[in-house]
């Protein structure tokens, strides 16, 4: 904590410019370490304060940041004053040591860590003031009193103050009627207090009863978070199990402990539905955290944060730079997703930080998912995490049947897609007045548009990718770049005349073949391309809810953990669609988006059918989600990666190298691939070209470091980085612990 105010004031009065403190200041930019600054007579400054600095010509804010034991070296003279101390919450010490262990951690500058710590600068500035209206002092003359006057007065107590529309509404009159009060002496401005920004939730506000294993799993939660000691437990369990309502009462406990729960959601902005179950159990709606957020919203959500008012924060992967004064709990949701994976700037994965936030502010930390991952799953075998397990679901509904359609047998009519077993399903659940789902993970009308005549394929100017077709916004766009062309008439090759044709299903094109088949049938398109932010979500779920739809086509968005009684059928138009490539996790992850997507079906009193479509029914994907015997599958992929020292045996670091020219990238790669470690445990794959060697203009090579589990990576990149120069020209990315490998 600072000093109290003047304490050492006269001491420092009395110091030479040479003698006074001085402090380490972390800037939020990409810079190796903190600055000096001279602390002027008038500050007293302490670690974690935020701060204005000079930075050249600029004046920019940055935090107190820890001493070191030795000195810096810069004399003192040389030092330039901290200008001024922000009127915001220190930032607390675990804080400040997560953001030095994840820029350790990630080989990245920590300044660049810190800029995601204070990602709304507006809140270091004071609130400014709003204005509203009380009852003016009598005076001698009496104005005429209106019936709207009246009602005015009788809205206002002594000395309350309230904001214009608010009185207006109150009253039923406008604010015009306001404006002749206060010009007749019957009103005066006044300003407002700022109250509290979020309704603290009621850990103890009605919810549902668990019991049986839930109710174990409950209070096995409750136990760890009571304890205030870090620990982490995974919570896995059958879709449908109550997992949300379980981890709920850890949150209430937390609560009850006086400290702030943190939640991790992959996709925040399409969680409607577990919003609504939160204010369910807790009276209220939780604090949010996302990339959706007005400015305002933003920096009240931040400083209502750092000053211990949010009880629940529930965010996307950013929400761990949060200043949290006392994290307590920790939650990360669909644990396994590749969605908290953030793959630019600071290369991160939420999952693995969330674990480090916890332990460093000894708080619990929970991870629940019904497909946990396979790094997760390890940890709990070896006692690292706490294990608790939903084997059913919850108030008796039945798992889903799963049946793969073999598409050699039963294939689809020549230029359709959906197989005559599936379209019989969707008819028969459509005529029992139940719901039904096409998923197919793939957005647009068609992946690929060629040329009949002479082959050409349409590609990206910038990117080595194939241009998706959205045929009802008539466009060929880049998934990667956003690059964007009409669909040309003649092929731009061999210039024939409309030859293009489109390739492959995307979501559009199953609707299309849908509309056909079940004219009558109400349907919706869920994908990313249509359902952007939380509204859109809220909509489409309330549509599917109270029935207004009858059959969903949708992409990956449909697989996150929807509640949706009335859906029984659910049909992937292509199961294979994820096993393709070298993709280290492929089946992985494959079986648990098919395992997720299938769990849609069934969860009320009907039972629930999926029904896959696949060229290779006898993959072990397939076997596995027919049988539901997703540990089996589990601990035959660990078998196949425990030998090579494939992760989770073994530690893997990626360095992707770019520039816009393609020879300075190949340079580059070529001499940190001469420079590459070696040794017992230590192998490096590459250079070669990246599987996307070109992406939004830059040519891109990989090299991989892999290495035996108990072997540090972070060292060895250091070592590594040291002895190769990096063009002005390129760009070098440091991925530890990759989750994938385009």
């Amino acid at each position: 904590m600072a000093p109290p105010a003047g304490k050492h004031r006269g001491l420092l009065d009395t110091l030479t410019v040479a003698e006074r403190p001085r402090v380490r200041v972390m800037l939020p930019l990409p810079l190796a370490g903190a600055y000096d600054y001279r602390v002027p007579p008038e500050l007293d400054l302490a670690p974690g304060d935020v701060v204005t600095v000079p930075l050249g010509q600029r004046e920019v804010f940055g935090v107190v940041w820890d001493p070191l034991p030795e000195a810096s070296g810069v004399a003192e003279h040389r030092l330039k004053p901290v200008l001024a101390r922000r009127d915001v919450p220190p930032m607390t010490a675990t804080l400040r040591r997560f953001i030095d262990w994840v820029a350790a951690y990630t080989l990245s500058p920590p300044g660049a860590v810190l800029r995601m710590a204070l990602s709304a600068p507006g809140a270091f500035d004071p609130a400014e003031p709003r204005a509203g209206w009380m009852l003016a002092p009598p005076g001698n003359s009496q104005p005429r009193l209106t019936p709207e006057r009246r009602r005015v007065l009788a809205a206002l107590q002594p000395g309350q103050v309230l904001a214009g529309p608010r009185l207006a509404e109150a009253a039923g009159v406008s604010s015009g009627v306001l404006r002749g009060m206060a010009e007749n002496g019957l009103l005066r401005p006044a300003l407002l207090a700022h109250g509290p920004r979020f309704a603290p939730p009621d850990p103890d506000h009605p919810g549902p009863v668990l019991a049986g294993p839930q109710a174990e799993a409950g209070a096995a939660l409750c136990a760890r978070v009571a304890a205030r000691a870090f620990g982490v437990t995974l919570l896995s369990g059958v879709t449908g199990s109550g997992k949300t309502e379980v981890y709920f009462d850890a949150v209430a406990e937390c609560l009850r402990q006086g400290r702030q729960a943190l939640v991790l959601l992959p996709e925040i902005a399409l969680s409607a539905q577990w919003l609504d179950r939160f204010r369910a159990r807790f009276g209220v709606a939780p604090a949010l955290w996302h990339s959706e957020l007005s400015p305002k919203t933003r920096r009240d959500t931040w400083r209502a944060v750092a000053e211990g008012e949010v009880g629940v924060l529930v965010g996307a992967r950013s929400a761990l730079f949060l200043p949290f004064p006392d994290l307590g709990l920790v939650v990360v949701d669909e644990e396994h997703e590749t969605a908290f994976k953030q793959e630019e700037g600071v290369i991160y994965h939420a999952r693995d930080m969330a674990v480090v936030r916890a332990r460093i502010a000894a708080a619990a930390c929970v991870l629940v998912s019904a497909t946990p991952s396979l790094e997760s799953l390890t940890n709990a075998e070896a006692g690292r995490y706490a294990l608790q397990h939903l084997p059913s679901r919850h108030g008796g509904a039945t798992l889903p049947k799963v049946r793969a359609v073999d598409l050699r047998v039963h294939a689809p009519e020549r230029g359709k897609f959906l197989s005559p077993p599936l379209v019989a399903a969707v008819t028969a659940t459509l005529a029992r007045g139940e719901q039904a789902m096409l998923f197919l993970n793939r957005r647009g009308y068609a992946p690929l548009t060629l040329c009949r005549a002479c082959g050409h394929r349409m590609r990206c100017p910038n990117c080595t990718a194939w241009l998706v077709e959205h045929r009802a916004q008539r466009r060929l766009t880049c998934h990667h770049c956003g690059h964007v062309e009409a669909p040309p008439t003649a092929c731009p090759e061999c210039a024939a005349e409309h030859s293009l044709t489109a390739v492959g299903p995307g979501v559009e094109r199953v609707q299309e073949e849908a509309a056909a088949l079940w004219p009558e049938a109400r349907r919706l398109v869920m994908a990313s391309d249509n359902i952007q932010g939380p509204a859109a979500a809220a909509a489409a779920a309330e549509q599917i809810s109270r029935r207004s739809v009858d059959l969903i086509i949708g992409t990956q968005i449909v697989a996150k953990g929807w509640h949706f009684p009335h859906l029984t059928l659910v049909g992937v138009v292509d199961a294979d669609l994820g096993l393709a490539g070298g993709d280290l996790r492929a089946a992985e992850r494959t079986v648990q988006l098919l395992h997720q997507v299938a769990g849609r079906a069934g969860r009320a009193e009907a039972p629930g059918e999926v029904l896959l479509q696949s060229f290779s029914p006898d993959h072990p994907v397939m076997q596995a989600l027919e049988s539901n015997d997703l540990d089996a599958f589990m601990i035959a992929e660990a078998e196949m990666r425990r030998p090579g020292h494939w992760p989770p045996f073994g530690r893997l670091a990626a360095l992707i190298v770019s520039s816009e020219d393609e020879r300075t990238a190949e340079r580059l790669a070529r001499d940190l691939g001469l420079a590459a470690p070696s040794g017992d445990g230590v192998q490096v794959l590459g250079p070669a070209p990246a599987p996307l060697a070109l992406l939004r203009g830059r040519h891109r090579h990989r090299l991989l470091l892999k290495c035996r589990r108990d072997i540090a990576v972070q060292p060895l990149l250091r070592e590594w980085l040291a002895k190769v120069e990096v063009p002005g020209t390129a760009r070098l990315q440091v991925d530890v612990d990759p989750v994938g490998f385009m």
